[in-house]
């Protein structure tokens, strides 16, 4: 791709380094340099590269913790899930869920207690109540099933709250780099000494700061221990957690959560309007973590019981994908995965009043909070650091947002297209659609499908994309709309695009 960003010359050091540009590591550049501080962001790939972009892609409380009894979790994560309705209101959407009820799984009574208290355990706004409901013959399930529990919880397109997050880091003064690895960190007399490899740039650069945040997700423990002085105090258990897509099981826009025999839980979700994802697994994992992939028992696993539940019943022939990403949990070792906590640990180390923070755990729906105790962890570093805004600010594409109004402005100023077009663009960018969409006019016709070469260039410059696969996987989820000639004559593009 063309339009490489270059260095900024920087006259001093930073207040605060993140290295990691997943879902924690965007979130605490973003509260960090809201705050006033001085911030670099680093990824050795591209942002949401591997967990973060592989998710179930739920802002929920997680229901299921109730029974694991972790009440602060999933009170933290309900109070969070109304804060991100309108934080990310363009790209977080409320999603009805529903429960079939067999008799031989969870009593009644146990259910109707679980989603009692989920709907009370923190202020609940826009969200409907749960409910029992009576299974119609139209929904697509088993014969046997008559009866659901139905309660709200809510979808996120989990990639692009990743860079929705950067892209306010950025906006308040951040240095932000993907493709940009940190080999080393050294404590230094006054600074954190780190040394980088740019690889669009293949050269070195060194920066300094005054903090470190070591935001790597599964490679928390791996990167003390690999690239500093410093020895990880804890280990992950890694955990493998895959999904399947399908074409779409059922009608409607509501999504399932079945259970199993082994206590475990799977989610059936509406996926970009003509699919189904099913997910997830729990399995250890010991590997490296971007190249997991769905194994046959794992596919095996989700597709029975899917077909225990739907009256349409799957081959392994019907999935047409499959994603894996790696949870790092951080608990018990030896402990099975699906017992393990959902929680976080932020651990600090101190030496020369040069601290470092590790970031073991979390879960996307609490990762504002966390970002919010990472860097209330600095403050008597940085005595000048400004007050938390984050639980009441909104993101610049979801600032205004309203979807309908929106729609009628674009249909309006861009009646040449197609309106499936101008949807998807809502759906993804907000009101920054009109900022992606300021350079096109009638004459322009569309690279592929309905993708615009205007799309493509706003990605390039404002949200750091550097080829195919940032744009069709992360960035838009074309991926799934493009057909295989239109991929093939994709990778016939220049370099340029």
């Amino acid at each position: 791709m063309s339009n490489t960003p270059q260095f900024q010359i920087v006259a001093e050091p930073f207040d605060i380094i993140v290295i990691g540009g997943g879902i924690n590591g965007g979130g605490i550049a973003c509260e960090a340099a809201s705050r006033g501080l001085k911030v670099g962001l680093y990824e050795a790939k591209d942002f949401a590269m591997a967990t973060s972009s592989a998710s179930s892609k739920l802002i929920h409380g997680g229901l299921r913790y109730l029974e694991h009894l972790e009440f602060r979790l999933v009170k933290e994560a309900l109070s969070e899930r109304e804060i991100l309705l309108k934080k990310a209101a363009h790209i977080v959407k409320p999603m009805r869920f529903r429960l079939p009820y067999r008799d031989t799984m969870r009593p009644k009574w146990l259910i109707r207690t679980g989603l009692f208290l989920y709907d009370h355990l923190a202020r609940r706004g826009t969200l409907q109540a749960s409910q029992q409901i009576a299974v119609r013959s139209t929904d697509g399930l088993a014969a046997e099933l008559k009866t659901a529990f139905e309660y709200s919880d809510c979808w996120v397109d989990d990639s692009r709250l990743v860079i929705s997050n950067i892209k306010h880091a950025h906006q308040q003064g951040a240095e932000v780099r993907n493709y940009c690895e940190v080999r080393s960190i050294r404590r230094g007399e006054s600074y954190w000494c780190v040394t980088l490899y740019d690889q669009r740039l293949q050269c070195e650069v060194v920066r300094y700061a005054r903090a470190v945040v070591n935001a790597t997700g599964p490679w928390a423990a791996q990167f003390l221990d690999k690239c500093s002085e410093e020895s990880s105090q804890h280990q992950m258990q890694l955990v493998k957690g895959s999904h399947l897509i399908v074409k779409q099981l059922y009608p409607g826009d509501h999504a399932y959560i079945l259970q199993n025999e082994d206590k475990r839980v799977i989610f059936v979700i509406p996926y970009l309007d003509k699919y189904s994802m099913i997910g997830t697994t729990d399995i250890p994992y010991t590997g490296d973590p971007y190249k997991a992939q769905a194994s046959k028992q794992e596919i095996d696993y989700l597709l029975s019981i899917c077909n225990q539940n739907f009256a349409a019943q799957l081959e392994p022939d019907d999935v047409l994908d499959s994603f894996s990403g790696v949870r790092p949990l951080f608990g018990q070792q030896n402990l099975p995965a699906q017992k393990q906590s959902r929680d976080y640990e932020l651990v600090m180390q101190t030496k020369r009043t040069l601290p470092v923070l590790s970031v073991y755990g979390g879960k996307l729906t609490t990762y504002r909070r966390l970002s919010q105790k990472a860097v209330e962890m600095f403050e008597e570093y940085f005595s000048n650091m400004l007050p938390s805004e984050s639980e009441t600010s909104t993101f610049a594409e979801a600032t205004g947002f309203n979807p309908r109004a929106l729609q009628r402005q674009l249909y309006k100023q861009y009646p040449y297209l197609d309106k499936l077009c101008l949807d998807r663009l809502i759906s993804l960018y907000g009101v920054a659609t009109w900022q992606v969409l300021h350079s096109l006019d009638d004459s322009q016709l569309p690279v592929v499908s309905d993708l615009y070469q205007c799309e493509i260039d706003y990605l390039q410059q404002h949200e750091w994309a550097h080829n195919w696969d940032d744009i069709l996987q992360r960035r838009t989820k074309l991926c799934y709309q493009l057909s295989a000639l239109e991929r093939e004559a994709l990778t016939q593009r220049p370099a340029g695009l």
